[in-house]
């Protein structure tokens, strides 16, 4: 009986319930993008392979990378989106079958923010850079700084005199 629930779980899961039909890839070929497209036929074919409109369909130029059919995307970053909605991966902050930019691994929460904007501007942070370091450079200029061990005369009751012999004392 197991064998059987073991061969019907097998073929159920290879069904797939969606209508887009990056899903039904099961091998790496499946995912290689095409030849870049340059008919209207095979942007069309293309639009539907990844699941987008044609409308929204606009491949990623070709500057000899390889990058074929991929769509291309404006790069968003995953902080810059909604940290409270339900994504199903909410890691990447996506949802299931969300088509993805190019360079996807680049726009990490731990990484690049594309919308990342400086609080000061280039040359307030210059300028204060420039105080700081020109502060510490004047402290270090006027203040005296010499190096030295401090010591002091050995303590001998009187210049000369000898205290002690390592002789054993003889009477002669």
């Amino acid at each position: 009986m197991s064998i059987l629930n073991t061969r019907l779980i097998y073929h159920l899961s290879k069904r797939s319930f969606s209508a887009t039909p990056s899903i039904l890839a099961h091998w790496n070929k499946d995912w290689k993008p095409g030849k870049y497209p340059t008919t209207e036929e095979e942007k069309l074919a293309a639009a539907k392979k990844y699941g987008l409109l044609p409308q929204e369909y606009e491949p990623v130029p070709d500057d000899g990378h390889g990058s074929g059919d991929y769509p291309g995307f404006k790069p968003y970053s995953v902080e810059s989106r909604d940290p409270f909605y339900p994504w199903d991966y909410p890691e990447y902050r996506r949802n299931f079958n969300e088509a993805l930019h190019e360079d996807f691994n680049l726009y990490g929460q731990d990484r690049y923010d594309v919308n990342y904007r400086n609080v000061l501007s280039l040359p307030k942070m210059l300028t204060v850079f420039l105080l700081v370091a020109g502060s510490f450079l004047g402290l270090i200029y006027v203040g005296e700084y010499t190096a030295f061990l401090p010591m002091m005369p050995q303590h001998m009751p009187a210049p000369g005199v000898k205290h002690y012999t390592y002789k054993p004392n003889v009477q002669d």
